[in-house]
Protein backbone atom coordinates (compact mmCIF):
# COMPACT_ATOMS: atom_id res chain seq x y z
CA UNK A 1 0.00 0.00 0.00
CA UNK A 2 1.03 3.61 -1.30
CA UNK A 3 0.66 6.96 0.84
CA UNK A 4 0.12 9.73 -1.55
CA UNK A 5 0.07 13.21 0.27
CA UNK A 6 -1.38 16.30 -1.45
CA UNK A 7 -1.34 19.71 -1.48
CA UNK A 8 -2.27 22.48 -3.77
CA UNK A 9 0.64 24.08 -4.05
CA UNK A 10 3.40 21.41 -4.35
CA UNK A 11 3.80 18.10 -6.37
CA UNK A 12 2.23 14.97 -5.07
CA UNK A 13 4.35 12.89 -2.04
CA UNK A 14 4.13 8.99 -2.53
CA UNK A 15 5.35 7.24 0.16
CA UNK A 16 5.73 3.10 0.80
CA UNK A 17 3.19 2.57 3.75
CA UNK A 18 5.43 1.68 6.41
CA UNK A 19 7.77 4.90 6.33
CA UNK A 20 4.32 7.09 5.88
CA UNK A 21 3.19 5.66 9.22
CA UNK A 22 6.18 6.44 10.99
CA UNK A 23 5.99 9.92 10.01
CA UNK A 24 2.43 10.62 10.66
CA UNK A 25 2.82 8.82 13.82
CA UNK A 26 5.46 11.63 14.67
CA UNK A 27 3.41 14.05 13.28
CA UNK A 28 0.37 13.46 14.60
CA UNK A 29 0.19 10.73 17.36
CA UNK A 30 -1.49 8.38 14.97
CA UNK A 31 -1.52 7.33 11.32
CA UNK A 32 -5.02 7.55 9.99
CA UNK A 33 -5.09 6.21 6.40
CA UNK A 34 -6.71 9.02 5.14
CA UNK A 35 -6.83 12.46 6.68
CA UNK A 36 -5.94 16.36 6.67
CA UNK A 37 -3.44 18.81 8.22
CA UNK A 38 -5.03 22.34 8.13
CA UNK A 39 -2.56 25.01 7.21
CA UNK A 40 -2.95 26.57 10.75
CA UNK A 41 -1.65 23.20 11.98
CA UNK A 42 1.28 23.05 9.25
CA UNK A 43 3.66 24.65 11.80
CA UNK A 44 3.19 22.66 15.28
CA UNK A 45 3.53 19.44 12.76
CA UNK A 46 6.55 20.65 10.95
CA UNK A 47 8.35 21.06 14.56
CA UNK A 48 7.09 18.07 15.59
CA UNK A 49 9.20 16.32 12.63
CA UNK A 50 12.11 18.01 12.49
CA UNK A 51 12.32 17.23 16.53
CA UNK A 52 12.11 13.94 16.14
CA UNK A 53 14.88 13.84 13.02
CA UNK A 54 17.34 15.81 15.33
CA UNK A 55 16.53 13.19 18.34
CA UNK A 56 17.96 10.37 15.75
CA UNK A 57 20.65 12.13 14.68
CA UNK A 58 21.67 12.66 18.30
CA UNK A 59 21.03 8.96 19.30
CA UNK A 60 22.66 7.81 16.47
CA UNK A 61 25.85 10.03 17.10
CA UNK A 62 25.72 9.10 20.60
CA UNK A 63 25.36 5.15 19.51
CA UNK A 64 28.59 6.00 16.91
CA UNK A 65 30.88 7.39 19.60
CA UNK A 66 29.91 4.72 21.81
CA UNK A 67 30.99 2.31 18.73
CA UNK A 68 34.14 4.42 18.40
CA UNK A 69 35.40 4.62 22.26
CA UNK A 70 34.86 0.28 22.64
CA UNK A 71 36.85 -0.17 19.44
CA UNK A 72 33.97 -0.95 17.23
CA UNK A 73 36.02 -1.63 14.31
CA UNK A 74 32.83 -1.32 11.58
CA UNK A 75 31.11 1.21 13.94
CA UNK A 76 28.01 -1.36 14.22
CA UNK A 77 27.79 -1.96 17.46
CA UNK A 78 26.20 -5.96 17.57
CA UNK A 79 22.17 -5.80 18.94
CA UNK A 80 21.90 -2.57 17.77
CA UNK A 81 18.65 -0.87 16.69
CA UNK A 82 19.42 1.59 14.52
CA UNK A 83 18.12 1.61 10.52
CA UNK A 84 20.67 1.74 8.03
CA UNK A 85 18.71 4.41 6.21
CA UNK A 86 18.28 8.11 8.58
CA UNK A 87 15.23 9.35 9.58
CA UNK A 88 16.39 12.41 8.37
CA UNK A 89 16.71 10.68 4.93
CA UNK A 90 12.84 9.05 5.02
CA UNK A 91 11.39 12.67 6.62
CA UNK A 92 13.33 15.13 4.03
CA UNK A 93 11.02 15.00 1.21
CA UNK A 94 7.79 15.43 3.82
CA UNK A 95 9.74 18.43 5.50
CA UNK A 96 10.56 20.10 2.70
CA UNK A 97 6.30 19.39 1.70
CA UNK A 98 5.32 20.97 4.66
CA UNK A 99 7.34 24.36 4.61
CA UNK A 100 5.99 24.80 1.19
CA UNK A 101 2.86 24.46 2.98
CA UNK A 102 3.60 26.70 6.02
CA UNK A 103 5.18 29.53 3.04
CA UNK A 104 2.34 29.45 1.23
CA UNK A 105 -0.16 28.52 3.75
CA UNK A 106 -2.16 25.47 2.19
CA UNK A 107 -3.65 22.00 3.75
CA UNK A 108 -1.79 18.76 3.49
CA UNK A 109 -4.49 15.85 2.21
CA UNK A 110 -3.51 12.52 2.19
CA UNK A 111 -4.62 8.86 1.67
CA UNK A 112 -4.12 5.68 0.02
Amino acid sequence: MLFKFKSKITSDLIMLEADGRRLLKIMLGDDPVKGIVLSQDMPMVLAKLESAVAQDEALRAQRSQNAKNEGVLDGHQPGSETDAVRLAQRASPMIKLLKQCVANPTDLVWGV
